[in-house]
């Protein structure tokens, strides 16, 4: 399925916002989804099911100044 995610098409098989997760290689903190413009708990994310054209936005932190 086609998700959009951070403006970008992207093609998945993933099923849940865990599996989407694992499949970009997001580290295990700092790092926070919002799906269609809500923020989904890290704890939701083994549950949430993703449907085609969902808009998923990543964002991770960093440290800097």
């Amino acid at each position: 399925m086609t998700l959009i995610i951070n403006n970008t098409p992207y093609e998945t098989t993933a099923t849940t916002l865990s599996q989407l997760a694992e499949q970009q290689q997001l580290p295990a903190s700092g790092v926070a989804i919002a799906v269609d413009n809500k923020m989904v708990p890290r704890s939701e994310w083994p549950a949430f099911a993703l449907s085609a054209n969902q808009k998923i936005t990543i964002l991770k932190a960093f440290s800097g100044g």
